[in-house]
Formats: C-alpha cells, sequence, structure tokens
C-alpha cells in the first residue's frame, strides 16, 4: 500500500492512502485489518479523506513494514464486517442532516417568498394526511398535534412557522431514526455469531474444524448446551432446542430428523447432526435486528409510559389550546398553546436515552438486548453470583491427577478429556488444556455421550460404562465405590482443590484435582456493588461447602449456599423476587441457565457457555467483573437522565405556554423554542453517560 504520513507524534501516525477514492468497504477492510495487530492500540479511518490515523505501540519500523505490506486483496475480511459495519449508515445520515439544513435555510435566502409558500403548502399535505388518518382510526394521537399546528399556520398564512415546523419535526425524525439504526445495529452485531471451532461429521468420526471451513452440503453434529452455527435441517438425533435469540420466546421446541434449525439457536437437551443449507452470518444478523425492533418487550417500562403519556396528553393540548381561544378570543394565544406539546419531546428524547445507553454499553464490552433489562439492572437490589468461572477465574487449571486402581495417570487424564471435550465448561476446558500440555492425543473412542446437567458425564468405552463429574453424582446417583484399599489416598485428598472424579465400571478409576484460583478484582466487587445501591450480595455453587466457605469470606458476599442444583439457584432467585427484590443472576455455565431465566436481569460472562450467553438478557466481557460496577453505573446514569429529561420537557414546555397565553412570544417563536428545546434535549440524551475512564 502507497501512503504519506501527514503528521506523527510518538505513538501516533496520521497517514493519507494514495489512491483516486476510498470506497466504505476499503475503509472498513483497512481499519478491520489495523485493529487486529497487536502493536496497534487504537485505528480510526476517515473513507471521504482516505486517512488513517493509528496509535500503537513499539517501534515505528514494524508498523511501516505492516502499511507496505498491506493489500485489499489479501486482507481476508469476514463477509458480516464489510455489510454491518455501520460506516456507510452514518455517512448517510450525517448527508441527510446537511442537506435537510442546507435546502431549508437555502430557500428562505434565496427563493422568493410566493414559491416558498407554495413548497410549504405541498409539504404540509403530508403531516395533514397523517392528522387526517388518526382521526379515521378515531385515535388523538402526536400527529394529529402536528397536522394541527401545521393546518392551522398555513391557513393563517403564516408560511414561515409552518416551514419551521416542518423542518424541525423533519430534524427531529431522522436523528431518532439514526440513532435508532446506530443502536439496533452495534447491539445485533455484538449478538452476533462469533463460532471458531464445530464438529463435522465424517466417515462416522466427529472431526473438530474451524468453522470457516465448512461448506453447504455438510454434515455438523451439536451437543447438548452448545450454538447451532448454521442454519441447516435436521440429519439425524433429537433435541429441545432454545430459539429464544430469534423469536423472543423462551420455552425450547422439540427438533427432529427434517425439521429446519437456524444459526444463533441453542440446543438444550439432547444432540443433532445438522445438514448445512447456508454458511453466511448474513442470515442472523438480520434476524436478530428484526427481533430487537419487532419486540415490544425489550422497551423499559419508563420508555412505554413515555410513550404512552406523550399519546395521552394530546387531548389536553387540543382541549387547552381551544379554551385559551374561548377565553382570549385570540388565535394567537391559542395558536402559541398549539405550538407547544410535551408529546413530542416526551416521544423523542426517552428511547434515544435508551437506544444510546445500549449503545454505551456495547462500546463497553457489555451487551444488552433491551431497555427493559437495562432498568431491572438500575432497580435491582439483591446480586445473585455463580461462583465457579464467574468469582473465580474463567480458566481453572489441572493441577494433579491422583489414581485408583488399574488406570495409570496419564491413561485417566486422557479418558477423563476425550469425555470433556464435547462440552462448554470451564472445568471442562481445564481437563481438555491438560490432556494437551502431556501430549495425551486421542481418537473418539466413546460411544454417544451423554450430559447431565450440573452432575457430569456418562459414556461407554470398550463396552464399559463410564462417568465424570461430581462426587454426588459419582458416589450417590450412580453408586460408584473406593476399593478398600486406596480408602486411606482418597481421605488424603487436597482440601484445597475442587476434585472432578472419574469411575469405570463402577468403581472410582481417579480424581481429578482441580485450582480455580478467585479473580483479582472479586474481593472489591461487592463493596463497589453496594456502593451503587445493591443491598444483599449472594453466592451459589454447586461445589463443596468447604471450598464455598473459603470463597465467600475472601469475597465478603452476606450469603453463600454450597452443593446447590440449578433448580435451586432458580427457587431462590423466585422466592427473592416473592419477597419484593429486583435480582440479578451472574453465571456462565449450562447449569445457571435457569437462574438465569429466572432472575429479572440474567448476567452471563461472554466466554460461558453458548447457552448461558443465549438466554442471558446481558453479557458481559470475560476479563474483568469490573465491568458489573460500570454496568450498574450505566443503568443508573440512565434513569437519572430520563428523570431529568422528563423534568425539563415539562418545566420548558409549561414555560413556553405560559409566556404564550401571556403574550409575550408570538406563535413563531413559540415553534421554534419548543422545537429546538426537544432537539436540544434528544441531542444531549445522545452523549455518554459515564465519564471517558469507565
Amino acid at each position: 500500500m502507497k501512503f504519506i504520513i501527514k503528521h506523527e507524534i510518538r505513538g501516533r501516525l496520521r497517514i493519507h492512502v494514495v489512491q483516486p477514492r476510498m470506497t466504505y468497504a476499503e475503509a472498513d477492510t483497512l481499519s478491520w485489518y489495523l485493529e487486529r495487530r497487536e502493536n496497534i492500540t487504537g485505528v480510526k479511518v476517515y473513507e471521504r479523506t482516505a486517512d488513517a490515523v493509528i496509535c500503537y505501540k513499539g517501534g515505528r519500523s514494524a508498523l511501516i513494514r505492516l502499511l507496505k505490506g498491506f493489500t485489499y486483496e489479501k486482507a481476508d475480511v469476514p463477509e458480516n464486517i464489510l455489510t454491518d459495519s455501520g460506516r456507510e449508515l452514518n455517512a448517510v445520515y450525517k448527508e441527510k442532516l446537511i442537506a435537510r439544513t442546507v435546502l431549508h435555510y437555502g430557500c428562505r435566502l434565496f427563493v422568493p417568498y410566493p414559491v416558498r409558500a407554495a413548497i410549504t403548502f405541498f409539504r404540509s399535505l403530508k403531516y395533514l394526511r397523517e392528522g387526517l388518518r388518526c382521526i379515521k382510526r378515531r385515535k388523538i394521537e402526536v400527529p394529529l398535534l402536528d397536522a394541527t399546528a401545521i393546518g392551522v399556520s398555513v391557513l393563517r398564512g403564516d408560511f414561515n412557522t409552518a416551514g419551521s415546523v416542518m423542518f424541525l419535526l423533519g430534524i427531529g425524525e431522522i436523528l431518532e431514526e439514526w440513532t435508532h439504526k446506530k443502536s439496533v445495529g452495534d447491539l445485533a452485531r455484538s449478538m452476533s455469531l462469533n463460532i471458531k471451532k464445530v464438529w463435522l461429521k465424517k466417515e462416522e468420526q466427529e472431526i473438530l474444524v474451524n468453522s470457516s471451513e465448512i461448506i453447504p452440503g455438510d454434515v455438523v453434529v451439536v451437543h447438548m448446551g452448545n450454538v447451532i452455527p448454521f442454519d441447516g435441517e435436521v440429519s439425524g438425533g433429537e433435541g429441545m432446542v432454545n430459539q429464544s435469540s430469534l423469536t423472543g420466546e423462551s420455552m425450547p421446541v422439540r427438533r427432529v430428523a427434517g425439521q429446519s434449525v437456524y444459526a444463533g439457536t441453542v440446543v438444550e437437551e439432547g444432540e443433532l447432526e445438522i445438514l448445512v443449507r447456508a454458511v453466511s452470518g448474513s442470515t442472523r444478523f438480520e434476524k436478530i435486528v428484526t427481533m430487537i425492533e419487532d419486540s415490544e418487550k425489550l422497551k423499559s417500562s419508563l420508555e412505554s409510559k413515555a410513550e404512552h403519556l406523550a399519546d395521552r396528553l394530546v387531548p389536553y393540548t387540543l382541549i387547552g389550546t381551544g379554551a385559551v381561544g374561548l377565553l382570549t378570543r385570540s388565535a394567537t394565544k391559542a395558536l402559541s398553546v398549539l405550538m407547544v406539546d410535551f408529546s413530542c419531546a416526551l416521544k423523542l428524547a426517552m428511547p434515544l436515552t435508551v437506544l444510546s445507553a445500549i449503545r454505551e454499553a456495547g462500546m463497553s464490552g457489555i451487551t444488552v438486548k433491551g431497555g427493559k433489562f437495562l432498568e431491572a439492572a438500575a432497580e435491582a437490589d439483591t446480586v445473585v453470583f455463580d461462583k465457579t468461572g464467574t468469582l473465580t477465574k474463567a480458566k481453572p487449571t489441572v493441577k494433579k491427577v491422583v489414581a485408583f486402581g488399574d488406570y495409570p495417570e496419564d491413561e485417566a487424564l486422557r479418558i477423563a478429556a476425550c469425555l470433556e471435550e464435547h462440552f462448554p465448561h470451564s472445568m471442562a476446558k481445564a481437563v481438555v488444556d491438560a490432556a494437551k500440555r502431556r501430549k495425551l492425543y486421542h481418537e473418539e473412542m466413546h460411544s454417544k455421550v451423554e450430559y447431565i446437567v450440573a452432575h457430569g458425564i456418562s459414556s461407554h468405552i470398550e463396552e464399559k460404562k463410564v462417568v465424570i463429574g461430581s462426587s454426588h453424582f459419582v458416589f450417590e446417583d450412580e453408586g460408584c465405590t473406593i476399593r478398600p484399599e486406596y480408602q486411606a489416598r482418597f481421605d488424603a485428598l487436597p482440601a484445597e482443590y475442587s476434585h472432578l472424579y472419574l469411575a469405570i465400571e463402577n468403581e472410582l478409576t481417579a480424581v481429578i484435582c482441580i485450582e480455580d484460583p478467585l479473580r483479582e478484582e472479586a474481593c472489591g466487587i461487592v463493596s463497589a456493588l453496594k456502593a451503587e445501591g445493591i443491598k444483599k450480595v449472594v453466592m451459589m455453587t454447586g461445589d463443596s461447602e468447604r471450598t464455598a466457605a473459603s470463597i465467600a469470606r475472601r469475597v465478603g458476599v452476606d450469603e453463600y449456599y454450597a452443593e446447590v442444583l440449578p433448580e435451586d439457584k432458580a427457587g431462590f432467585i423466585e422466592r427473592e423476587k416473592a419477597a419484593g427484590r429486583k435480582v440479578i443472576m451472574i453465571g456462565d455455565g449450562i447449569n445457571d441457565s435457569p437462574a438465569l431465566s429466572a432472575a429479572d436481569a440474567g448476567i452471563a460472562i461472554s466466554d460461558g457457555a453458548e447457552i448461558a450467553r443465549e438466554i442471558a438478557d446481558i453479557t458481559i466481557a470475560a476479563d474483568d467483573l469490573r465491568k458489573l460496577v460500570t454496568l450498574k453505573r450505566l443503568a443508573n446514569g440512565m434513569m437519572r437522565r430520563i428523570q431529568k429529561n422528563y423534568r425539563r420537557i415539562v418545566g420548558i414546555n409549561a414555560g413556553l405556554i405560559v409566556l404564550g397565553v401571556a403574550g409575550a412570544i408570538q406563535p413563531t417563536t413559540s415553534a421554534l423554542l419548543h422545537n429546538t428545546s426537544t432537539l436540544v434535549i434528544s441531542l444531549r440524551s445522545m452523549r455518554n453517560l459515564l465519564p471517558e475512564q469507565e
């Protein structure tokens, strides 16, 4: 790539790409390519000027070599990056705003008044039609109020006022549409799939391959708890599929051979073999966008109340206009009231505040599926934490394998990894990683694997039954035993580790000792949350009482519960809600899914099980629990802004009505001030809620 260095300081370079014109796709390609380089900390590409500002660390020469070696053709950019980046959307709406403003004021300066009046009259017909539609539907709503204000101004011959009202209404519509589409687009992109590996069925074998290698006609196997990566048709197996990410319906549906399944849905129970029909991610994106735009349940209650209140205020505005006209016998004073309505500002500012908050959350690594859940986070007074993978690090490690019986340590670990690699859990990943470190590679040697949520895994190897999981599952549910000669070894197992039990043919074979260190930020998270309004913090885990007590003391939670099942977590949350509490649940595993669904706001860790992320209302980045505090501050800030906006709208518009009735301002001025204040409040609603450091 040819480029010119326009400006540089230490760690920052501004370049101009030497080419006739930079397209949106080329700008996105360059941005995507640079953002993924380890030595680059920030990139902004300006397609209009073909400039790029690059912030970097390390040597300048390495960056120069990287830029010289770049070509658009060699950059392997995912399809959805180019189609759904939002760059073109922003450019289109900026041009719309500029064009609308230039056209309005250009006409006032250069077009004769009679021509302007004719243009205004014909433009007003659109608003008058909308008002008539309201009357036909027997509804008194905001479009009727707008139509009345514009219609009265036209009838009085006050075309300047009518033109100003329509201009400001048009600007408001553009801003609302732009922010809505951008916020929805950002949200949808954050919810889009990012599945790197899939199980490909080939010659009766399951092979783990990159998802990019899959083509239409391939058969992939999706195990319980995993996301379906592609649109396709079930060719084998049977399962219950959670389609809430696409339909909003939380109840799973049964899928068998011959039925269609869609990318992004989750196999909640069972196992499916899927004949792939399409590998593009665009279909998934479009479905998510449609779901977000159409789903009323995602709106916050305050947002819905604002919309309903706006419509309910319209009749009072019309009655007030009539009353002022009758009492004062002044059309001018009556029109001053008509030009000022509360509804317009309420309908515009409230949704913009919510959508902007969702967008800002996305910028902080927090995915929120609707304003309803931000409102729930703001109102929450109780937080329930899962332990493993949530309060503890998402990367537990195997510290020791203790053998019991005929299988040596390495063979026991190899068998355990062979079973655990099929299921998405941090403890399972620890076993698989330990086997890789010891170079214990294997072919698939077991029969169908059955996963029992919160308990363990069951399968057969060489016609021998193999189980792996918790102490309760192995010894109580499965009735496995320990040889008497190994009892002392069992009693001496290190207490500081979590234990995973492997048994073959109902006899304990090995215990895998796993260290799951506490997150560094976990000890301060409780006090930080309480500073933001949380009154009660609870930890719930399926781990032993001893391990749970140790973690609870270090973190400082108010209550903890050990050796709980998934239904216990969900039951606890339901009881708390029945007692009048607003509850947030934070988890990462399949066993957390019932509790995530039961909570007012379910929060999943981003690198946890796919089903947890799909069911959850909010997803936070896995690298830092402090994102929870950021979420709470953001939610609290959103509610404060909504309430502040409400007070401003009421105060400003009430003042304008008083001034209009008193004859202090003319209808034109009243309309101008009203619409300007609406735009200012709306623009302020689009600002970030948190300081830059957040």
